[in-house]
């Protein structure tokens, strides 16, 4: 009662400084209570958008411990991971970049292939689209001139539904630097000319007629001759000359090897045979066979027209493809020549896949990966699991500062009450019992601050689309761009928000409780006199 008391000494609400104090903690608690909701809901969001589009297992075939680069027979794989307990469908999967080329702007994008005549895809795929700021955005994307792009890429480069974008695929473009990699040498006599002449000299020289054949010495086939133009093949040769190379190496091997004698023998046949394919060699024409390998770059590098189909709200925090594009032209893009990269597993509940992953791996045996979604992005939710912890350390210290604020009003109330604390004192009261006093009023202001920060905390987040139009009205708004979404996302957690509450307690009861204690500790002589 006597704590209650002082709380309004002047018989109104609360004291102006029991009113300080009790905003103090209401709005430490309130900002931890919003800030940690809203981070809790973009979380949710983030992992919404990724389990949106992402397989939730990712089967692919491995040799030696690394996944193959594409399955040409998987459908078989695909039907015995569908009957899998959980799993709800399996369907193909390719990825990979190409450059877009909009005409004013080219750039390097990721894109996702989507099976069109599942009708999962198709509605994951229209779940995501942005049809608030692209009214006409569909999923009906066909088999292979229609595709839907992220919202960043159409802000970006102002690309809308109905563009025509041109896709080219990188997906060879290691086989365009080795092509402009070769042309830039001289040919291969030109480039190895000692290794070339000493071998064909070597050659030359060793040919001896026998009767109608001819032979050649054991150690100078294998060592001067064979072994050296053999190891030609590595350098980086143009593919006519690497052709002719090889069919030398070819007619080389076409011998009888006479044990006995230490030679090989080649028939008159197989000697005009390799003398012809040195000859090729030291004939070739660099210009022409340049010609021909940039001119298969046309082949290689083939652009593809496609009509942006939709466009669906994607998010700063996540990393999405840029283009889902229907399978066929999927495969094209990357190369693949009809097969696929691996098999997307999508499951009822998304949280059980590392459980099925092992059933899986127990029911298919070695030779395939099983890569669920928490492992693929494994390093993404470690730094927002760090982020979330900075959060609660960085915040904790607003509330802390409101109970340092609490402590020094408690001092300043001890000073003022010490004749009271000295009659106390008289009067036979205990220090424990003076403690009390003001421990309960430091109590009694936790509570109340705790709790109202909390309930207003709760207001704010029921609120905040109401909040985040006033501020759209005032030309601030930084959170539609960042989270890909006109309401900014939240969660409330009961129980995270009843740990705010009570730490915000257990502070106030702290600060409360040291001003107490050195009051509890004054001669009551001395207090009566005020001094």
């Amino acid at each position: 009662m006597l704590a209650r008391r002082y709380l309004n000494p002047r018989r109104s609400m609360l004291s102006s400084f029991s009113l300080i104090s009790l905003v103090g903690v209401m709005l430490g608690v309130l900002v931890l209570v919003v800030v940690m909701a809203v981070y809790a809901g973009m979380e949710r969001d983030v992992k919404g958008r990724l389990l949106g589009f992402t397989p939730h297992i990712l089967l692919r075939q491995e040799i030696g411990g690394m996944p193959v680069a594409t399955m040409t027979d998987w459908h078989e794989a695909a039907a015995m991971a569908a009957k899998l307990p959980g799993v709800e469908a399996a369907t193909p999967f390719v990825a990979d970049h190409v450059v877009i080329d909009g005409g004013n702007f080219k750039r390097p994008v990721q894109f996702r292939g989507v099976d069109t005549t599942d009708p999962t895809q198709v509605k994951g795929i229209e779940a995501m689209l942005a049809t608030d700021a692209y009214p006409d955005s569909k999923a009906d994307l066909g088999l292979d001139d229609r595709v839907v792009i992220s919202s960043l890429l159409a802000e970006n480069f102002g690309i809308r539904v109905g563009d025509q974008l041109r896709l080219i695929s990188a997906g060879n473009i290691e086989e365009v630097v080795d092509a402009y990699r070769v042309v830039e040498k001289p040919v291969l006599r030109e480039a190895c000319v000692e290794v070339w002449n000493k071998a064909t000299a070597a050659l030359g020289a060793a040919w001896k007629p026998d009767g109608d054949r001819f032979t050649v010495a054991e150690a100078v086939l294998k060592d001067e001759v064979y072994t050296p133009l053999s190891g030609l093949q590595e350098e980086p040769l143009r593919g006519p000359e690497l052709e002719l190379l090889g069919g030398l190496l070819v007619a080389l091997e076409d011998n009888t090897k006479d044990d006995p004698a230490g030679v090989y023998r080649f028939g008159a046949e197989q000697k005009r045979a390799v003398e012809e394919k040195i000859a090729a060699l030291n004939s070739t024409d660099m210009e022409k066979m340049d010609a021909e390998i940039l001119k298969g770059l046309n082949r290689i590098v083939l652009p593809r027209e496609v009509t942006v189909a939709g466009v669906y709200q994607a998010s700063m925090l996540v990393l999405t493809p840029d283009i889902f594009a229907p399978l066929p032209l999927a495969q094209d893009l990357a190369g693949t020549e009809g097969a696929v990269q691996g098999v997307a597993l999508r499951l009822s509940d998304p949280y059980q896949a590392e459980n099925i992953a092992a059933e899986g791996r127990a029911k298919f045996g070695a030779g395939w990966s099983w890569l669920t979604w928490a492992q693929q992005f494994e390093g993404f939710f470690s730094v927002i699991n760090q982020q979330r912890v900075m959060l609660y350390f960085a915040l904790s210290f607003i509330v802390l500062v409101s109970a340092f604020s609490m402590m020094a009003v408690m001092f300043t109330v001890t000073i003022q009450k010490r004749r009271e604390i000295g009659v106390m004192k008289a009067l036979g009261a205990a220090p424990g019992q003076i403690v009390r006093v003001f421990l309960y009023q430091g109590m009694l202001l936790g509570v109340l601050g705790a709790v109202l920060g909390v309930a207003l905390g709760r207001v704010v987040i029921h609120f905040r689309g109401e909040l985040q139009t006033v501020m759209r009205s005032m030309g601030f708004d930084p959170f539609s761009m960042v989270t890909g979404s006109p309401l900014l996302p939240a969660h409330n957690d009961p129980l995270e928000q009843a740990v705010i509450a009570v730490m915000g307690f257990v502070l106030c009861s702290l600060a409360a409780f040291v001003p107490a204690f050195f009051a509890a500790r004054s001669d009551a002589a001395k207090s009566l006199r005020n001094l």
